[in-house]
């Protein structure tokens, strides 16, 4: 355990991603935190590298993904600076060791998704809108109510995959349930702590993709859910 409260890995064997994945989390904890403010610049590569007891190439690798995040942005000849502060409760809702898994789960989710959306927009069948029917009026309940809604997030997702009617879409969507709920739970944990529009918002999400699949619309369907998912992703690194 180091001073920020980073479980570090055993090193023997462990792949230089695995390793990657701990500075990333490690560095969005100091700056949830505040340890590191919006606007401020990071430790240089030589410094993360002593700190985080990893090679260069690691934390190059690291940085690498919280730019793409929108963490940080690197400024020639300067070197990196905060552009985000997600908010603590990133922390509360997940394993600290986990942020950047579900960062790459929502990477994943955005194409397989999206594609999943499209399909199900071309061949959906009467049971197969009833059971998305179904799934949005559970998710508005929640939205009603101020639950959570995790499982009821995940139904509606399941029954996009299910009315692709493809068992590949199927079984993987499944396959991947604990580690979509993983990210569900912290983007729909932090909705909650935002104001009702921001619910909304995500529910209309849901709604533009169930709309466009029911009028078979297969461009739009895809497009509907990669925003979602994208839009989710975003979220998790909303804060102060």
């Amino acid at each position: 355990m180091n001073d920020i409260g980073v479980q570090y890995p055993v090193r023997d064997g462990t792949a230089p991603d695995r390793l990657s994945d701990v500075v990333y989390d490690g560095i969005v904890g100091l700056i949830a935190r505040g340890d590191l403010i919006i606007n401020s610049r990071l430790p240089s590569e030589t410094d993360l590298s002593s700190r985080f007891a990893v090679s260069r190439t690691v934390v190059r690798e690291a940085l690498g993904r919280l730019r793409e995040d929108g963490v940080i942005v690197s400024r020639q000849g300067s070197g990196s600076y905060v552009t985000r502060q997600p908010d603590m409760a990133v922390l509360r809702f997940s394993q600290v060791s986990s942020l950047a898994d579900v960062q790459r789960c929502f990477e994943f989710r955005a194409g397989h998704e999206a594609a999943a959306a499209s399909l199900a927009a071309e061949r959906w069948q009467e049971e197969d809108l009833q059971r998305l029917k179904d799934s949005l009026e559970l998710l508005e309940k929640c939205l009603k109510n101020g639950t959570v809604g995790i499982e009821e997030d995940r139904r509606f997702h399941e029954a996009v995959a299910q009315a692709t009617r493809n068992q590949y879409y199927i079984s993987i969507q499944i396959s991947m349930a604990s580690h979509i709920a993983t990210g569900m739970n912290i983007t729909r944990q932090l909705s909650l702590m935002r104001t009702p529009e921001r619910l909304r918002a995500v529910q209309l999400e849901h709604d533009a993709i169930f709309e466009a699949i029911q009028r078979r619309d297969q461009n739009g369907a895809g497009a509907a859910m990669q925003r979602h998912i994208l839009n989710a992703r975003q979220r998790m690194f909303e804060g102060v």
